[in-house]
């Protein structure tokens, strides 16, 4: 597959980049995408929920009224779950969301992520540059300049930029990411995959070294 290379300010180079198929044109694997996906949502959660069980809650022990004779259900502690204020049946505790997925699984996730992006013609391909400053103001201008300015953008870089992270950090809906970042979610989320020159060699060789 063959793409055109743009410059920054919109314009198209004349030059062209090929993608690999054995990355970009593969046969997607939806369930691997699922699973990696869901490892990603999973190790996000916290986890820190708590609520309190009838033992953890304050509250009298003494019995509320006799066992016998009242017409209504037996009843031996204010802190029971059926009575108000009373304790949680089973509610949540701390815990680990976090699972183990295989490192052969989360590759093809990903090359499905970008198959699926390739042949939806949402790949992008810039050519090498850089801010001099980290302004805000300079990546809304590339952005419109790409006309994703009302869509959900992802901008892979070749390395690390501080300049361009610092740019992009308060526009919603737009992310910036080095290649040893780029994962199955980040890529399905955006509706345009922007990748810089240099970074797709160095995303071709990271799954070649791995097939």
């Amino acid at each position: 597959m063959e793409l055109s290379i743009f410059k920054s300010t919109g314009e198209d180079t004349g030059r062209k980049i090929s993608l690999s198929d054995a990355i970009f044109d593969i046969e997607p694997n939806d369930h691997a995408i699922y699973l990696d996906v869901k490892q990603k949502l999973a190790n996000a959660r916290q986890g820190t929920h708590k609520s309190k069980e009838r033992a953890e809650i304050a509250g009298s022990t003494r019995k509320i009224k006799k066992q016998k004779g009242t017409g209504t259900a037996r009843a031996g502690s204010i802190k029971s779950p059926v009575f108000k204020g009373g304790g949680r049946v089973f509610g949540p505790r701390p815990r680990d969301y976090s699972f183990k997925l295989n490192k052969k699984v989360k590759r093809l996730a990903r090359m499905s992520a970008l198959t699926y992006k390739a042949k939806d013609q949402m790949i992008g391909i810039l050519e090498s540059f850089s801010f001099n400053e980290p302004k805000t103001k300079s990546y809304v201008e590339l952005l419109n300049n790409l006309s994703v300015n009302s869509v959900k953008t992802l901008i892979v870089l070749p390395e690390n930029d501080k300049n361009m992270f610092l740019a992009s950090r308060n526009i919603q809906n737009s992310r910036v990411i080095t290649v040893d970042m780029l994962n199955t979610y980040d890529v399905l989320h955006a509706d345009k995959l922007f990748f810089v020159e240099g970074s797709v060699e160095k995303v071709e060789n990271l799954f070649k070294e791995k097939i």
